[in-house]
């Protein structure tokens, strides 16, 4: 094992578990809650994607005439089949059948799962993974200059990216960093590519990227003028250039889902790259949350001179966020009633009548 490998097993080793945040059966992820030196921890388990033999065994010619690779699956003992230790039915029906099975392990070919951890973690990490109720919000230029930068401008005074920063000029991940345009001279086009932590960087029906960018005058979208549409023009053709090229073209321009996120997770502006056929993002890549670099350059052409602080954002925000307490709550409940939506009538569980009852 390497020192980092040695030092990832100590933390993990103290962790003390709490309480569950969250589960989820979709994206086979489960979040926990814990201490690690008494300070709070958060260590997330996701069952990773079942991988293939990668071995190149054969090519064939496309309708566009070039030769791409294909593989066989189920080629190594820990591939689908091959790694099956246990087998049982659950029952059958005709022609179908329905089972439960043990596989064999590796960690290089088929790991059990992807963790990640984060300590000590903040209570604003705490109130992300939570489960929690999600609600739409409409966030106009008058709410944005009232409740949302204010928080922004909040966050980023705190110190919150420092790991960005490590990232962009301390040399943190530079072993995981896919690609880096740096020129000192020219910071406003630097970027770095590497993978998300929502990714483990093997299986690439699974692909998820992340360019950050060097400047650091946009925090999110709203900070975009139709000044910037060339600049981010050229990272769309960019970005679409050289990530098939970083993974020997098993991966094609046309199949990378590129966007941005609103709200964002950070306030440093950056951009998600992931493949079009991953399916277990979550809210990740659903309406209210994501915005397809495409559209975003599509409407700066006709946002006028303030860009993105113009438009009104629709989007999904949980009652866990922080804006969601500093004014979003009111907002909503405002929209609601301008909108001429009824209020929730306040619904008695005949349970817990029954039991005040008693």
């Amino acid at each position: 094992m390497s020192e980092a490998d040695v030092a990832f097993r100590s933390l993990v080793d103290k962790f003390r578990f709490e309480r569950v945040l969250n589960s989820n059966p979709q994206t086979k992820t489960i979040s926990l809650l814990g201490f690690i030196d008494e300070k709070s921890a958060i260590l997330t388990a996701e069952k990773t994607h079942f991988t293939f033999d990668e071995n190149k065994v054969g090519s064939q010619s496309g309708s566009d005439g070039i030769n791409t690779p294909f593989f066989y699956h189920c080629e190594n003992e820990y591939s689908c089949t091959n790694a099956m230790q246990e087998l049982r039915q659950l029952t059958s029906n005709d022609i179908y059948y329905w089972g439960l099975t043990v596989l064999k392990q590796n960690m290089d070919h088929n790991p059990t799962a992807r963790l990640n951890l984060i300590w000590p973690a903040t209570s604003v990490h705490i109130r992300k993974f939570e489960q929690q109720q999600l609600h739409l919000v409409r966030e106009t230029p008058e709410t944005y200059e009232k409740i949302v930068k204010p928080y922004i401008d909040e966050m980023y005074n705190l110190g919150r990216l420092k790991w960005v920063y490590n990232i962009l000029y301390q040399g943190a991940e530079a072993d995981r960093v896919v690609y880096r345009d740096f020129l000192e001279d020219n910071k406003r086009d630097g970027f770095v590519i590497l993978p998300d932590m929502k990714w483990d960087g093997v299986n690439l029906d699974a692909l998820y990227l992340v360019a950050i960018f060097y400047r650091d005058d946009l925090k999110s979208i709203r900070d975009l003028r139709p000044g910037d549409r060339d600049w981010l023009k050229s990272l769309n053709t960019k970005i679409r250039t050289i990530v098939p090229g970083c993974y020997n073209y098993a991966i094609r321009a046309d199949e990378l889902r590129i966007f941005v996120h609103y709200q964002p997770s950070y306030y440093h502006f950056h951009i998600h790259i992931v493949n079009i056929r991953h399916p277990g993002l979550n809210d990740g890549i659903a309406a209210g949350k994501a915005i397809l670099l495409d559209d975003v350059i599509e409407n700066l052409k006709y946002l006028g001179p303030n860009g993105y602080m113009n438009k009104t954002l629709t989007y999904v925000i949980g009652d866990n966020h922080d804006l969601w307490g500093r004014g979003l709550k009111d907002v909503v409940a405002k929209q609601l009633e301008e909108d001429g939506i009824p209020k929730t009538p306040k619904i008695v569980n005949e349970f817990t009548e029954d039991e005040d009852q008693e």
